[in-house]
């Protein structure tokens, strides 16, 4: 029987992964979320909705900046935590770089710590391919010593790397790193362009588009994500990894809003903005070490990816209006 506690676990990426984990009977998941309102709090809720009637699933409303008042609700032993609790956003970041490093940082340090005192022998970590920066070695590889993040959000990802390696190091368990590239699919966050762009479409309202829209994202399809997520569960062979978790295909934002007015059969009206601030022109991930060490392999093309987040976000719609 193992035990998991998954931070954030009714965001996106969380409820996605205990969906994928939760029919197994020998595994006892704790989720901690603290709901927060960066967007609509119900939106989580429905997305574990379906978990609360499991017995193997506990839900926890605590805060990882502040464990002290949850922690009696905790297991006493957990065989594993897996970390995707944070403030999102690399724009967000910008506007309360204080808020974000409180959250990112001081949160990923007071979970390492429960880690050491309950002897948790392995760590996840949600990184972020934001962490690269505006770096040219592409595609962008783990063993990359030039990097250099542009945003908050990206250098306090890069400090819980950092931070997971001093307690690994020093109080020996296993530590792993996960940097995401964009993901993307069915309950995606509402902020994020795939989800805003499709929402924009059908309702006939212009899709803001900041610069000329030749910005390329590795985008990484959820299934794809969670793939990744259950190999690192899996994986034992060495203390420390940094790990890129990524299609290995950048496309042209062009590209993406052209393959969702196929998908949704409308045409988008484009309004043009200047370019943000913290955001960075490329993302490529390298992928030969997660091929290596977790068997890695993306099985969803972006094309495939988007039809069944339409699909999705469609059915979302009919039931709201229900």
């Amino acid at each position: 029987m193992k035990n998991i506690l998954i931070t954030g676990g009714a965001g996106f990426i969380g409820s996605s992964l205990i969906g994928s984990l939760i029919e197994n009977p020998d595994i006892n998941i704790t989720c901690l979320d603290n709901f927060d309102n960066f967007y609509d709090p119900r939106i989580k809720k429905n997305n574990i909705k379906t978990y609360l009637k499991k017995n193997n699933f506990i839900l926890i409303k605590g805060d990882i900046c502040n464990l002290r008042p949850v922690k009696r609700k905790f297991s006493k032993r957990y065989d594993a935590i897996i970390h995707l609790a944070a403030k999102v956003g690399v724009i967000p970041s910008i506007k309360d770089p204080v808020g974000y490093t409180e959250v990112n940082i001081g949160g990923t340090q007071n979970l390492l710590e429960f880690a050491k005192e309950i002897r948790c022998k392995k760590f996840i970590f949600a990184s972020s391919s934001s962490i690269y920066g505006v770096n040219s070695n592409f595609p962008w590889r783990e063993y990359d010593r030039n990097i250099l993040p542009i945003s908050p959000y990206a250098a306090t990802k890069i400090s819980g790397e950092l931070l997971g390696h001093v307690y690994s190091h020093l109080y020996n368990f296993q530590f792993v790193a996960l940097r995401f590239f964009t993901a993307y699919g069915p309950r995606q966050r509402p902020d994020l362009a795939i989800h805003k762009f499709t929402k924009l479409i059908l309702e006939g309202k212009p899709v803001t588009l900041y610069g000329d829209g030749k910005t390329k994202r590795d985008y990484t399809y959820i299934d794809d994500i969670i793939s990744g997520i259950s190999s690192a569960l899996k994986y034992d062979n060495s203390k420390f990894e940094i790990i890129n978790i990524g299609n290995n295909q950048p496309v042209e934002l062009n590209e993406i809003i052209f393959l969702l007015e196929k998908a949704l059969r409308k045409k988008a009206a484009i309004r043009g903005l200047p370019e943000q601030p913290g955001d960075v022109p490329l993302t490529f991930a390298d992928i030969r070490k997660a091929k290596k060490l977790l068997g890695y392999e993306p099985n969803t093309n972006l094309s495939t990816g988007l039809q069944k987040f339409v699909s999705w976000f469609r059915q979302q719609n009919e039931e709201n209006k229900q």
